[in-house]
């Protein structure tokens, strides 16, 4: 269980009743729009897709607020997995709630241990400059179920903009910039589950999703994602 549960978080590995949109930062923003995202292993094997799509627009102050739905494919076109990110844009910073990062079907998980989480939202810059630190991201949760405790610790940190290139996706060509990070996972529960990951993703400005995002383990690529659409 707690295997599938640490997949289905790392595969998530970055929002009124009419149609309703908003400026923010060189970004449009607008009820019903979204992206499609296909997903590929090292080889190129398309492994199935995600969709997301942006509801309840709205204004909170000078900032935009609003949410994506996000829902997971297979390669047959099953779905997986669901979740609903809260994300908000000031002008500057784009921000993605770090409780979103934990779908309800996975706090289902933790029911019965009394889970308490903190959190440190992500957030991505609506301009880039080569070199700039981003801060880093995290869900911490401790627990107790019967005489064990539990711990949950997911750090996405050394979050930097390496560079900036064009590149060619599905969705068009970008002059994009180039984000690495890093993942940490443990879960404690009698014994821990560990496993650390590295990725590279590439934003453009005025584009809200990733353009692209590679993801490797122990310097290997095990898999990637394409923006195939935006609509």
């Amino acid at each position: 269980m707690k295997k599938t549960l640490l997949w289905s978080i790392l595969m998530l590995f970055f929002i009124h009743i009419e149609s309703f949109a908003q400026e923010c930062g060189g970004i449009t923003i607008k009820q019903d729009s979204g992206f499609e995202m296909t997903n590929f292993d090292a080889k190129g094997k398309e492994t199935g897709k995600i969709i997301y799509k942006i509801v309840n627009v709205s204004t909170e102050g000078s900032a935009t607020v609003f949410s994506v739905d996000m829902e997971a494919l297979n390669a047959k076109g099953k779905s997986e997995l669901k979740n609903t990110y809260q994300m908000k844009c000031d002008g500057n910073v784009t921000t993605v709630d770090a409780k979103s990062l934990i779908s309800q079907e996975q706090l289902k998980s933790f029911k019965d241990m009394e889970m308490k989480f903190t959190y440190d939202n992500i957030e991505y810059p609506t301009k880039y400059v080569v070199g700039d630190k981003l801060k880093d991201a995290s869900v911490k949760g401790t627990g107790q179920s019967g005489p064990m405790a539990i711990t949950f610790d997911m750090l996405i940190r050394n979050r930097s903009v390496e560079g900036q290139e064009k590149i060619t996706v599905p969705s068009g060509t970008y002059d994009a910039y180039k984000i690495k990070s890093e993942m940490a996972f443990e879960m404690k529960m009698g014994f821990p589950v560990r496993m650390e990951m590295e990725s590279i993703s590439y934003r453009a400005p005025g584009v809200l999703w990733d353009l692209k995002t590679e993801t490797y383990r122990k310097g290997k690529l095990i898999g990637y994602s394409e923006l195939t659409k935006i609509y």
